[in-house]
């Protein structure tokens, strides 16, 4: 039986340093996905924006804090596929144009790329493609509107028939209208075509807008006030909308699996959700030089090796010089209050006299909203903190040329969430797949892929999910960070090194084993877009059963040339 054609649609797709399509997580996951695509070479296509000035470029300013700067990229590697569709926002005509990135550019399936940022749009409607989650709610519904709709037609108008659109997060909800549109208002029709991914429980990453707002911009391709209320609420839920459009939805991890089933069980209508756990594509993120096979010398001297190249751009740009030798600890993703890079300072003399012992050392890295006052600040004062402390750095600029590095140069990859808000927390994959011990708050992908003095560490203690309130839970877990180093991490990495080689490889091949992204995308095909066995009850629809009623009998000749 013939595979679907599958049309993968993403706010952001991270391909490639070069490439400037991206913000973090969701965007590192989303390019995953299409580089195994590619290198499986699956029928899918992925549909994504590009955005003029990438999401921003963080970089410091004169007065020693982190700038939010637009620089325009230009890109001499995408083909002008000559197409070019109509998309109506906010009152205007839209023309929307679309650039190809070719298969053989970084070996992922062919991605198109759409911008609004052309001649003959007005200079509002340019503004459509410049930012990545620009903050202007009207300039936001419209990239929303442009990715999904206008993705939509960019497809049908090169003739690439797909069987399955697979919708990234809520951000390309627009194209299931679209599909309504062109079904004639059959919702049913659409569920038969339509997938989609939540990636996570937090309020920011479910958007909502007034359903007015939303009809002005064009959103619902000319579906009804009441049909999108019906579907999404007045106060229009993209997430709920995209459950009751679906044929089949997915959470991130197993944990999440049961966080969203929970989060939207009062939604009528939603389609089921099921869990496919998160993975990364090894063939980009692993250092060739470690496979976890080596003896626990030569896999320690690799480590030393990647450090020493972390470490010199370290001293290039933070004026500090790290010790190979030092246990080095990385907290590097996205700068959100619940992902508390914080946490591991809480204590200010528990920590210092680590650090003054060099019995540690930190990096932070990451990025945040631009709009995101309180996640700036927080950069700021780690920023600040860290110019006077000793083994403690703050990298600006992450982007994934960054990313791997740190992964490739780290002895602890640190993860400390606000338990259960983080959906999966990827980039521990790629850590571990490098040789960084993943010590972690319980969530997420951790549950399932971080096995305590195994393969690295987890927070974990009594009462883990008792209600009590956010300044003794943020406590618990920062002494329970603090013990795992103290009492286990730091004495094994210093006086056990058999030990600490033995849980790298197993972290190697945690990540090898199950954590990589072909086994995800052929999870996806399995579960998702072609499920092996599934009861639609969405669309009444039944898959025909195996007959296993009647049981075959073999004559002695089929068992003896059976060999």
């Amino acid at each position: 039986m013939t595979l679907p054609n599958v049309a993968y649609f993403s706010m952001e797709i991270a391909l490639d340093q070069s490439l400037y399509t991206y913000s973090g997580g969701l965007g590192f996951l989303a390019g995953s996905h299409m580089l195994s695509a590619g290198y499986l070479q699956m029928p899918m296509v992925g549909v994504t924006m590009l955005w003029s000035y990438g999401y921003y470029d963080q970089r410091i300013d004169h007065s020693g804090n982190v700038e939010v700067a637009y620089i325009r990229k230009y890109y001499d590697f995408l083909t002008d596929i000559n197409v070019e569709v109509e998309v109506e926002t906010f009152g205007e005509k839209v023309k929307v144009k679309a650039y190809e990135v070719k298969p053989e550019l970084f070996g992922a399936c062919p991605v198109y790329l759409l911008t609004t940022d052309i001649e003959g749009n007005s200079e509002w409607a340019k503004r459509i493609s410049h930012r990545l989650y620009d903050g202007d709610e009207r300039i936001r519904i419209a990239q929303e509107t442009v990715l999904g709709i206008g993705g939509i037609r960019v497809l049908q108008a090169i003739g690439y028939k797909f069987d399955v659109v697979h919708m990234n997060e809520g951000h390309a909800l627009p194209a299931a209208f679209e599909l309504l549109r062109q079904a004639n208002g059959d919702l049913n029709e659409v569920k038969k075509k339509t997938v989609f991914t939540t990636h996570t429980p937090v309020a920011a990453g479910n958007e909502v807008h007034w359903v007015d707002t939303l009809m002005q911009g064009g959103f619902f391709s000319g579906c009804s006030r009441e049909k999108a209320i019906e579907l999404g609420g007045e106060n229009f839920s993209l997430t709920v909308a995209a459950l009751r459009m679906s044929r089949i939805a997915n959470a991130v991890s197993q944990l999440h699996g049961l966080v969203a089933n929970k989060m939207w069980e009062w939604v009528e209508g939603r389609c089921p959700i099921i869990a496919i756990t998160n993975a990364v594509n090894l063939h980009y993120w692993q250092d060739k030089r470690i496979t976890g096979d080596d003896s626990d010398e030569k896999l320690l001297a690799t480590k030393r090796e990647m450090k020493k190249e972390l470490f010199k751009y370290v001293s290039n740009v933070a004026g500090k010089n790290f010790d190979p030798d030092v246990l080095t600890i990385t907290w590097a993703r996205r700068f959100a209050d619940y992902k508390r890079a914080w946490l591991i300072l809480m204590d200010k003399d528990r920590i210092e006299k680590l650090l003054n012992e060099n019995k540690i050392q930190i990096i932070f890295a990451g990025k945040f909203h631009p709009d995101d006052v309180m996640g700036k600040e927080m950069f700021n004062k780690l920023l600040n903190k860290s110019h006077t402390l000793k083994n403690v750095v703050v990298l600006p600029g992450y982007e994934l040329q960054m990313s791997a590095m740190l992964k490739k140069g780290s002895d602890i990859w640190l993860n400390t969430p606000l338990r259960p808000f983080e959906a999966s927390g990827t980039s521990g994959m790629s850590a571990n797949a490098n040789g960084a011990v993943h010590l972690s708050i319980y969530d997420g992908w951790t549950v399932e892929g971080t096995f305590d003095g195994i393969n690295g560490y987890t927070i974990e203690y009594e009462g883990l999910d008792d209600e009590m309130p956010w300044e003794e839970r943020h406590w618990k877990d920062h002494d329970c960070l603090m013990d795992i180093l103290e009492k286990r991490a730091i004495p094994t990495y210093y006086e056990n090194k058999p030990e600490w080689a033995r849980m790298m490889r197993q972290a190697i091949r945690t990540a090898n084993a199950y954590f990589n992204s072909d086994r995800m995308l052929i999870e996806y095909y399995n579960r998702l877009y072609k499920p092996i066995a599934h009861d639609d009850s969405s669309t009444g629809e039944k898959k025909k059963e195996l007959n296993i009623s009647e049981t075959p009998t073999f004559d002695a000749w089929t068992y003896s040339n059976i060999k």
